[in-house]
C-alpha cells in the first residue's frame, strides 16, 4: 500500500556521491520526476571534491550549515571488487566509516528531513540462507575478502538506527544487490566482477585474443541490477517508505525495518553471466577459469519481498541491460 508522499518537489536535495554510478542515476531520474526544477523551487545539489571534501569533518559541517539540504541521499563511498579490497583493507575499512559517519552526523546536526543511506548486499554473512532476508544481518561470519567494506557498512546502517530510535531522525537505508550500468568504474583493480567482464570481453573482441582468463570457478551465484532500477528505488523510499509507518514492512518479531533490500530476487551463475556477456560482446574464443583465484561468497541472492510489498520492483531485464551497456560504452568508444 503506497502512503502520501513524504517529500515535494520543492525539496534541497543533496546527492553525495553525485557524481558516481549510483549518483548520477539518481539525479537523473530526480530531474525526470520533477525534483531540482526552478518551476518548484527544488535544487539537487552535486558539490565537487574541491568544493567538499567527505573525508573532513569540519569542511562537512561548514558545508551543511551554508546550504542547508532537506534531503540527503548518502551514494559516497570508496569502493571496489575482490583484488581491491585485498590489497587495501585499511582504506576500505577508515575511508568508508569517515565519509558515512561525517555526513551523516552533519546531516543530524543541521535538521535534515529525510536521509538515506545506501548500504550493500555485502553487510550479510558469507553463508546466510537463501534467499537472505534483512534479518541476516550480524547471524554470522562475514565474507573475508569483502569483511573491510561490509563492517563500514554495518557501521551506517546502525548508525541510521540510532539516531532514528534515540532521538526520532528520519533516517532509512536500501541494501542494493551488485549495480551495473552507465558510468560504472572499468578500472583493473578497482571494478566489480559485471564491469571487469565486459571489460575482459570487449577487449579481447577487439584485439583478436583467442581466450579470456576468469577469476574462479565460475560456480558463485550472483544477483545483478541495472543502476537506473537502484535510483527509481531510492526515489521510491524517499517518497514513500517510512519505517514508522503502520503499514512499514517489519521483522519477525514484529519490530520496524530501518533497512531494505533492492534487487531482482533472480541471480545467475558467474559462468552463465560469463557466456552472456562474450555473447553480447559477440566474442566466440575460449573462456578460462583461474581455479587458484578467490570465489568469494557462494551465493548473494536477496529476498527482495519486503520492498516488492509497498509498490517497488525492478523492471530493467538482465539481457537487455547487458546489452544496453555494452552499446554505450562502445558509441562513448571508451575501448577504441
Amino acid at each position: 500500500m503506497i502512503n502520501k508522499k513524504k517529500i515535494n518537489l520543492s525539496e534541497k536535495i543533496f546527492i553525495a556521491g553525485g557524481s558516481g554510478m549510483v549518483g548520477n542515476a539518481t539525479y537523473k531520474v530526480l530531474m525526470k520526476n520533477g525534483y531540482g526544477s526552478k518551476e518548484n523551487d527544488g535544487i539537487i545539489m552535486i558539490p565537487n571534491r574541491k568544493e567538499l571534501n567527505l573525508l573532513e569533518s569540519n569542511n562537512v559541517r561548514k558545508w551543511f550549515r551554508i546550504n542547508r539540504p532537506t534531503v540527503v541521499i548518502m551514494a559516497a563511498a570508496k569502493v571496489g571488487g575482490i583484488l581491491a579490497n585485498t590489497l587495501e583493507p585499511y582504506n576500505f575499512l577508515s575511508e568508508n566509516l569517515k565519509i558515512q559517519t561525517n555526513v551523516i552526523e552533519a546531516a543530524f546536526q543541521h535538521n535534515v528531513k529525510r536521509f538515506l543511506f545506501l548500504g550493500s548486499s555485502c553487510i550479510y554473512p558469507k553463508f546466510a540462507h537463501q534467499p537472505i532476508k534483512e534479518e541476516s544481518l550480524l547471524s554470522g561470519e562475514l565474507e573475508s575478502t569483502n569483511e573491510w567494506y561490509a563492517i563500514a557498512k554495518i557501521a551506517g546502517i546502525k548508525l541510521c538506527q540510532a539516531l532514528r530510535k534515540q532521538y526520532d531522525f528520519d533516517a532509512i537505508s536500501l541494501m542494493p544487490t551488485n549495480l551495473y550500468g552507465p558510468n560504472d568504474n572499468y578500472d583493473s583493480t578497482n571494478s566489480h566482477v559485471m564491469a571487469a567482464l565486459i571489460k575482459k570481453f570487449l577487449l579481447a573482441k577487439r584485439d583478436g585474443i583467442p581466450s579470456v582468463t576468469c577469476w574462479g570457478t565460475g560456480t558463485p551465484l550472483r544477483e545483478f541490477m541495472h543502476v537506473s532500477d537502484l535510483a527509481k528505488a531510492i526515489l521510491f523510499s524517499l517518497e514513500y517508505w517510512c519505517p514508522d509507518d503502520i503499514d512499514a514492512p517489519k521483522d519477525k518479531n514484529g519490530n520496524p525495518l530501518n533497512y531494505l533490500n533492492v534487487g531482482t530476487g533472480k541471480d545467475i551463475s558467474i559462468k552463465a553471466l560469463a557466456k552472456k556477456i562474450a555473447k553480447a560482446c559477440k566474442y566466440e574464443g575460449e573462456i578460462i577459469w583461474d581455479k587458484n583465484k578467490p570465489d568469494g561468497t557462494p551465493r548473494k541472492n536477496l529476498d527482495v519481498s519486503n520492498l516488492r510489498k509497498i509498490g517497488w520492483s525492478s523492471s530493467i531485464d538482465l539481457d537487455k541491460g547487458i546489452n544496453d551497456t555494452i552499446s554505450g560504452l562502445l558509441e562513448t568508444k571508451k575501448f577504441s
